[in-house]
């Protein structure tokens, strides 16, 4: 099982960015995604999830309405749209599945979000 996350960066206030996750490994489109981050000094955090079909998805109060997740099962890939981005959502990003009763995480990317 291999996670890799992409598209993290630096970015204003108010900018968007969009992080990738391609899943290899394992029947992706099979299992419920999730994007977590930790920041420094604190621990981690899930930020959203989304259904092995894609039709339900479900996001802490401090990102609903800001962060959208979706997948491509075709293409073993997972997304998330982050708009509206603060100075709080500076973190590292990770990708997580649950595969058979373990838990695999990427490597993660790092969102920096400052003027």
């Amino acid at each position: 099982v291999q996670l890799v996350e992409s598209g993290g960066g630096f970015v204003q206030p108010g900018g968007s960015l969009r992080l990738s996750c391609a899943a290899s490994g394992f029947t992706f489109s099979s299992y419920a995604m999730k994007w977590f981050r930790q920041a420094p000094g604190k621990g981690r955090e899930l930020v959203a999830a989304i259904s092995y079909a894609g039709d339900t998805t479900n996001y802490p109060d401090s990102v609903k309405g800001r962060f959208t997740i979706s997948r491509d099962n075709a293409k073993n890939t997972v997304y998330l749209q982050m708009n509206s981005l603060e100075p709080e959502d500076t973190a590292v990003y990770y990708c997580y599945s649950r595969i058979y009763f373990n838990d695999y995480w990427g490597q993660g990317t790092q969102v920096t979000v400052s003027s």
